[in-house]
C-alpha cells in the first residue's frame, strides 16, 4: 500500500479518537491559561524574562502533548498490531505514517498555542513586553510549535519501544516535572543537554545556558530521533 493512504488512515484514527482530540485541545487551553496567569504575576521576579514568561504555559502544556503522543501509539497495542499489519504489512511504512500523523497536528496546535499564549500573556505584561522584537517573538512561537512536537514524538517513540503508554507517562512526566529540576540544581551545566531543558532554551529572550536557542532544540531533536529509532526497531523486530 502506498504511503499516502496509510497516512490518511492514521490521521483518521486521530480525528475519531476523542481522547486524542481532547489532549490536543488541552495543549492549547492549558498553555494559554498558564501563560495568561504568568503575564499578570511575574514582572516583579528579579530573573524576569518577558519571552519565557509569555510562553511559560508551554511547561505544563507539554504534559498534554506527551500524553497525545503516547496515547496515539499505545492504542495500537491494546489488541495487538495484527489487524493494523494485516492492512499495512510493511511495518516501517506504518510506523512512519503514524509518526507523521502525530507530528502534523501537534505542530499546528503548537504554533497556535504559541501565538495564543504570547497574546494572552502580553495583555498582562503591558509595557514589560515592549522590548521584545518581532524576530524574538516569531522565534518563540516557532520554537513553541517545534518543541511541543518533539516532545510528543519522544513520547511516541518510547511508547513504541515499551509498548505501554502508562510506562511512558510514568517515566517522562516525573522526569520533566521533578527529576530534571532536581538534577539541574545539583549537576550544573550537564543538565543543559536533557531533552526538556535543552529544547526550552528557544523560549527565552536571553539565557545563561551553554546552548543557543536552535542548538538546544537540535539536542532535543536528537533525543527524539533516538527514541523513534528505538521504537521503529521494536515495531519491526518484536511480535505483533
Amino acid at each position: 500500500m502506498p504511503f499516502a493512504p496509510v497516512l490518511r488512515s492514521e490521521l483518521l484514527k486521530i480525528r475519531t479518537l476523542r481522547s486524542l482530540c481532547w489532549a490536543l485541545l488541552a495543549v492549547l487551553a492549558v498553555s494559554t491559561a498558564f501563560s495568561a496567569l504568568a503575564g499578570v504575576s511575574s514582572t516583579s521576579d528579579p530573573e524576569f524574562d518577558p519571552l519565557f514568561t509569555a510562553l511559560s504555559g508551554v511547561w505544563p502544556g507539554q504534559i498534554a502533548a506527551i500524553a497525545f503522543g503516547a496515547t496515539a501509539v499505545s492504542c495500537e497495542f491494546h489488541g495487538g498490531l495484527r489487524l493494523t499489519l494485516a492492512a499495512v504489512p510493511r511495518r516501517r511504512r506504518w510506523f512512519a505514517a503514524k509518526i507523521a500523523a502525530i507530528a502534523v497536528p501537534t505542530l499546528l496546535v503548537g504554533l497556535v498555542t504559541g501565538l495564543a499564549s504570547l497574546a494572552a500573556a502580553r495583555t498582562g505584561l503591558g509595557d514589560a513586553a515592549n522590548g521584545l522584537t518581532l524576530g524574538e517573538q516569531a522565534r518563540g512561537v516557532a520554537g513553541c510549535g517545534l518543541y511541543l512536537t518533539l516532545m510528543a514524538l519522544l513520547a511516541a517513540g518510547l511508547t513504541a519501544l515499551l509498548r505501554s503508554g502508562v510506562a511512558t507517562l510514568s517515566i517522562l512526566i516525573p522526569f520533566i516535572l521533578i527529576i530534571s529540576f532536581v538534577i539541574g540544581d545539583v549537576a550544573g551545566g550537564l543538565t543543559d543537554f536533557l531533552p526538556d531543558r535543552a529544547g526550552q532554551v528557544i523560549l527565552y529572550e536571553t539565557t545563561d545556558s551553554s546552548l543557543g536557542p536552535w542548538t538546544g532544540l537540535t539536542v532535543t531533536a536528537l533525543w527524539t530521533a533516538a527514541a523513534l529509532l528505538a521504537g521503529a526497531w521494536s515495531v519491526r523486530r518484536r511480535d505483533a
